[in-house]
């Protein structure tokens, strides 16, 4: 059973088993309902939407919908034989965007959910899959061509998961402008860097400054949704508790879900009472949610994990409609809570027009500096074993100090700020929240694996 509700039949009609008012026409004012009320608490809704394939499978599968209509014109059929569907998606069938009763149907479906039901934007999982033409990708095919001219679907904010499992897939950076994009890079590259992976720091800085490798020709920092862990993968906390992934209660001998190599169990696999094993997976915790939110581009933070919660290593709970997959908001408030440092976060973000940029950075805006000090030579970014650095904005009056070595480590200030009496306001090696206030200080010495941002001591609102 799929409880996350990725198996499509019906592309205008809201799920009936999350409604309160039963399933026979309540369930549409039941979410009419909602939206009214995040939006009166200034919340916009976005909509995850599921239109690369159907709960119908394979040729093997049952008929549910599309395929007792027009097979052929909802579905991509292989050449060779009619009979068989291409699977672009993992899951037995492909919608066929590319058709124009396909595209006319979907074109609808998301019309009626701004119209009718005032959502403010899509998520599209598998986007990869809609933006392909008869075979590959095109980023001017049919799908993304009248999403782009459409007056209505023109207006709201469209994000898209850039990549399927089909043949080149994985179209990272390749959506036209007004698209935003998962940044799959960007989730690799930081759970790489705080792992201490050799050779990571220059993709590390890249991704934290908004990805303009993948998004400066023409796009904005906001084109790239960073994330560090989704509804796909381990939790936060799970990330750093388990080397490997725990789907046995999906019934499939823990074949299902991916193969993730790149979590980091701070040396004990799973739950444990020890209390330095406990510090380190909160540090790296801390660590993880401050590069989220200090990072320009756009932070997507999964339910839960300010508060650590767990899927007992479970990375593919889809259909897990237990403890394994809920929300358990009676964690918030306890021992692994990290609410305040999040809400702490959010707010220096909103307050901190540096922090959310509307355009990349230009030349001379931030400069990059090694522990001692001294400005990062094109032979420091390519040693592998650098896992520190420090970027500082002279304008703004902030420094930005990351160790991921595991060993304790100095960092010399720049001149501009060891006059000063400078403001700690992210130090993820404390439990607690950050210390106050430093200077006038020539060094500031980082812990194993920590994170520390600086300001320039000002009234903050």
């Amino acid at each position: 059973r799929n409880f996350w509700g990725y198996q499509s039949i019906g592309y205008f009609a809201p799920h009936h088993e999350y409604a309160s008012s039963g399933d026979r026409g309540g369930q549409v004012e039941d979410f009419k309902a909602m939206v009214r009320a995040l939006h009166a608490a200034g919340l916009e809704v976005i909509l995850d939407v599921v239109f690369n394939h159907t709960a119908e499978g394979n040729e093997h599968g049952p008929t549910l919908c599309f395929r007792g209509l027009d097979n052929a014109a909802y579905y991509r059929l292989e050449h060779d034989d009619r009979s068989r569907y291409v699977d672009d998606t993992g899951t037995g069938n492909t919608f066929d965007a590319h058709q124009p009763q396909a595209l006319r149907l979907i074109m609808d479906s998301l019309r009626y959910w701004v119209q009718e039901m005032h959502v403010d934007g899509f998520r599209f999982d598998l986007a990869a899959t809609l933006g392909r033409g008869a075979e590959d990708f095109d980023p001017h095919g049919a799908f993304l061509d009248a999403i782009g001219q459409d007056p209505v679907l023109g207006q709201v904010k469209l994000i898209a998961e850039p990549w399927d499992v089909g043949y080149g897939g994985y179209e990272l950076g390749d959506f036209p402008p007004g698209w935003s994009e998962w940044n799959g890079r960007y989730r690799d590259t930081v759970r790489d860097f705080w792992r201490s992976t050799d050779g990571t720091l220059p993709d590390f800085a890249t991704r934290l400054t908004g990805s303009s490798d993948l998004y400066g020709r023409g796009r904005r920092p906001t084109a790239s949704v960073n994330l560090i862990t989704v509804h796909d993968g381990f939790t936060l906390a799970d990330l750093v508790s388990y080397d490997a992934k725990h789907n046995e209660a999906n019934g499939e001998d823990n074949r299902d879900g991916s193969d993730d190599n790149r979590s980091w169990n701070c040396g004990v696999e799973g739950p444990t009472d020890d209390p330095a094993v406990l510090a380190l997976r909160r540090q790296q915790r801390r660590n993880f949610l401050a590069t989220l939110l200090l990072s320009e581009g756009v932070p997507l933070l999964l339910a839960g994990d300010e508060h650590g919660r767990t899927q007992r290593g479970n990375n593919n709970a889809y259909c897990q409609d237990n403890e394994i997959s809920w929300v358990d908001w009676s964690l918030a408030g306890g021992r692994d809570d990290l609410t305040d440092l999040v809400a702490a976060l959010c707010r220096l973000r909103l307050s901190t027009p540096a922090l959310h940029r509307s355009r990349f950075l230009r030349e001379g805006e931030i400069v990059w500096l090694r522990p001692d000090g001294e400005p990062m030579s094109p032979a420091d970014w390519n040693e592998p074993f650098a896992h520190a650095v420090a970027v500082t904005a002279p304008a703004a009056g902030f420094a930005l100090l990351v160790n991921a070595w595991w060993e304790p480590l100095a960092f010399r200030l720049p001149s501009d700020l060891r006059s000063e009496r400078l403001s700690v306001l992210v130090d993820t090696s404390q439990d607690h929240g950050p210390k106050g206030e430093l200077g006038p200080i020539d060094e500031v010495n980082l812990p194993g694996r920590s994170l520390v941002l600086l300001e320039r001591r000002r009234s903050r609102p």
